[in-house]
């Protein structure tokens, strides 16, 4: 007599099976707590800028930007082909208005490495149709923020190839920082902003660690950070979904093709560069925004944009483990200074929109 099949209590084996089934990604990151699924977030696009400025060795920055946004605008652009291929294209050319998310916390903290995680965590309320001039306008739109992701890329990489990582992303956060506190009228604010300044004056007058060359492309990655958060909304309003995040990505990855042709060379396609370039692409934008978007649906965005400042310390331990930075205790100073300053404007600024 064959052996029998050992019999669970309770209908066992089928409660296994179904448990084993259950285990999608989106119910495990559903049982992982909003901070965790944060942090995780914000270590993966430093790991991703880890990796990125160890692959200057091999190739120049504005190649690795190339292949970041190429490989994130590929990913981006998955959905559509899939529907595509049933038939299912969204139709980008009648027009329609979006009517702006209810969250927009994503937008206005986690743009730089990524690219990509403003615009897509909007919902999707669609007007009337409304006249074709307004499709080519909404598209002028994408394309301006597709520029902007272009230039704030190719800025944070130059950056990262002239100064330690903590450094650069320390200033770069003088963007959504002054984004925060641009309309404020509350003088509480003013000196948040001049104590991040101060933070990077500190930076300045750090020593070795620091070069003018490199201040200035985080500088350019800051405004176009700023500019990023004002572009996402405005997009966000005018498409669907994540079909505006989409065309400004390719319009991003088209206009530093040639750069990062010209810098590169043939160095670009090599299988191992192309691998690399793609898990960067994966660091940066597409793990730490599905992760973001999961904490935003169980989170307030006041918390979550508190969570985010964290980003400064977490890229400064990352280049210390991962590359080998250290900074010195002035260095590690003006990062709490930019620290504090964004946790500030950011509880100040929610504490505004609930007096309002």
């Amino acid at each position: 007599m064959p052996p029998r099949r050992p019999v669970l209590a309770g209908g066992g084996w089928h409660q296994s099976a179904d448990r084993a089934r259950n285990l999608t990604p989106s119910a495990i990151l559903g049982a992982l707590p909003p901070p965790a699924l944060i942090l995780a977030g914000i270590i993966s696009v430093q790991v991703g800028a880890g990796l990125a400025k160890e692959l200057f060795a091999v190739v120049p920055p504005a190649a690795v930007t190339l292949l970041r946004l190429w490989s994130s605008a590929i990913v981006m652009l998955a959905p559509f082909a899939w529907r595509a291929g049933r038939n299912k294209v969204p139709r980008l050319w009648r027009g329609r208005v979006v009517l702006p998310a209810r969250r927009r916390a994503l937008v206005a903290h986690r743009p730089s490495e990524g690219s990509a995680k403003g615009a897509k965590g909007l919902e999707d309320a669609a007007c009337p149709p409304q006249a074709p001039g307004i499709a080519w306008r909404s598209l002028g739109v994408a394309a301006a923020f597709g520029l902007t992701l272009a230039t704030m890329n190719f800025a944070i990489y130059q950056s990262f190839a002239r100064i330690p990582l903590g450094l650069a992303v320390t200033i770069e956060f003088l963007g959504p920082l002054g984004v925060a506190v641009a309309a404020s009228r509350r003088g509480i604010d003013f000196g948040w902003v001049g104590l991040a300044c101060g933070g990077v004056v500190l930076l300045t007058r750090g020593g070795g660690h620091v070069s003018t060359s490199g201040i200035i492309f985080a500088l350019a990655a800051a405004a176009c950070w700023a500019a990023y958060i004002l572009l996402s909304a405005t997009t966000g309003r005018r498409f669907r979904g994540s079909t505006g995040l989409s065309v400004a990505m390719v319009v991003a990855a088209i206009a530093i093709t040639p750069a990062g042709l010209v810098a590169g060379g043939p160095a670009v396609f090599r299988p191992p560069i192309l691998a690399i370039g793609a898990g960067i692409g994966l660091l940066s934008s597409v793990i730490p925004y599905s992760l973001e978007l999961e904490a935003l649906r169980r989170m307030p965005p006041r918390v979550f944009g508190i969570l985010m400042s964290l980003e400064p310390a977490v890229a400064a331990l990352v280049g210390l483990f991962l590359l080998g930075q250290v900074l010195t205790a002035a260095e590690w100073i003006a990062i709490g200074c930019v620290m504090v300053a964004c946790i500030g404007a950011t509880r100040g600024a929610s504490a505004g929109r609930l007096e309002a």
